[in-house]
């Protein structure tokens, strides 16, 4: 790591310094981000101002003396080969993670951070899963993988690790979301299993710095960033008040499919998916159940920017982009993101869609659908 690169800016140490400052959440620190641009401001600005701004006396307090050595230590963790911090500004933050409402302000991750930008669908459950369901689990992350598709969970027992097993087993990307700093695993029975993804191309993540320790609170937080660097959800089995359907609802926030599979109306682990279906899910038998959700995401590939700049198959590959803008502003990154298009190609359907009154652009740079 060196903290002069475009990823690691000069002010690293101020990112790091008020993200661990008590009493920022996330939306708090990307309101300050709004405001200041850079954290480093933030440290510079007189007490009475920060004051003006909403923040408490606990929050002034520490920002007039940070805890330097804290901030020492995680760059230390950084300065390991493989290990890395992305900032909201960082180019290789996930773009599909810094459209939901509460992007965290940064990421640690471990690994190779490129896994990160692979189209990714999370397999989330019990953690304490039926047999089949640990089978169904496996095969559907490797019928996944097999069509391209990277696998993101939490790292937990049960139908996480079988999700996460599935594509390594399969020869797949996978992604690890911890509710711990990365500098150890929990459970620590998967420390094997956190080992495995990080030397197969896949990667760990989590808005935790080194040095954290597992709570309770941290895992619905470590949810929103599973659902948010996804596409899409698949809850294979869930008791009603689970976490799994916490990471579901969450999807379902941020515009993502949500995807669960249906089970005997006996079995209490099927309860949690059978509502969500009920609900509006979509039920999942195969694997061509979700793949077929993104068919659109799939064929635009097909068509390389030569064929847009020549004008063969415009209309037809511009109506399939429409099915990823929706009635709320969508960026272009997200459309890159969910397609593997170039932003020029993304601009070329655009273009058309909005000439044919499909869609309308937004003050904020982003397009929504009229019709």
């Amino acid at each position: 790591m060196t903290t002069g690169s475009p990823e690691y800016p000069d002010d690293l140490r101020y990112w790091l310094a008020l993200h661990r400052a008590p009493l920022i959440g996330s939306r708090r620190f990307c309101a300050i981000l709004a405001h200041f641009l850079s954290p480093r401001a933030l440290f510079e600005t007189k007490a009475a101002d920060l004051a003006a701004l909403g923040l408490k006396e606990k929050t002034i307090a520490y920002l007039r003396c940070p805890d330097w050595q804290a901030v020492e230590a995680d760059l230390r963790w950084l300065s390991a080969s493989g290990h890395d911090c992305l900032t909201l500004h960082a180019p290789r933050y996930p773009a599909l993670l810094r459209e939901i409402p509460d992007p965290p302000p940064l990421i640690f991750v471990k690994g190779d951070v490129s896994a990160l930008s692979s189209r990714q669908v999370a397999i989330v459950g019990s953690r304490n899963p039926t047999p089949s369901g640990l089978r169904f689990a496996r095969e559907i992350a490797s019928g996944l993988v097999s069509r391209g598709f990277a696998i993101t969970s939490g790292l937990a027992l049960g139908i996480d690790a079988a999700g996460h097993s599935g594509a390594l087993e399969a020869g797949g990307i996978t992604i690890g979301v911890a509710a711990t700093g990365l500098d150890r695993v929990y459970p620590r029975r998967h420390e094997t299993l956190a080992r495995d993804i990080v030397t197969r191309n896949g990667a760990l993540v989590s808005e935790f710095p080194p040095g954290t320790a597992p709570r309770a609170d941290h895992f619905p937080r470590r949810n929103r960033i599973i659902s948010g660097l996804s596409l899409g959800t698949l809850v294979v089995e869930a008791a009603p008040r689970s976490g799994s359907l916490i990471t579901a609802r969450l999807a379902a926030e941020q515009n993502r499919e949500v995807f669960a599979v249906p089970g005997s109306i006996y079995n209490p682990l099927s309860r949690g998916c059978n509502e969500l279906i009920k609900g509006g899910a979509k039920l999942i038998q195969t694997v061509e159940d979700i793949t077929e959700e993104f068919e659109a995401q799939l064929s635009v590939q097909c068509y390389e920017p030569s064929s847009f700049e020549t004008g063969s198959g415009d209309d037809r590959a511009s109506m399939q982009l429409l099915k990823y803008i929706a009635y709320d502003p969508t960026s272009v990154d997200t459309l890159v993101a969910a397609t593997g298009n170039t932003p020029e190609a993304i601009a070329s359907m655009l273009l058309i869609l909005e000439l044919q009154g499909h869609v309308a652009s937004t003050p904020g740079g982003g397009y929504v659908r009229t019709r």
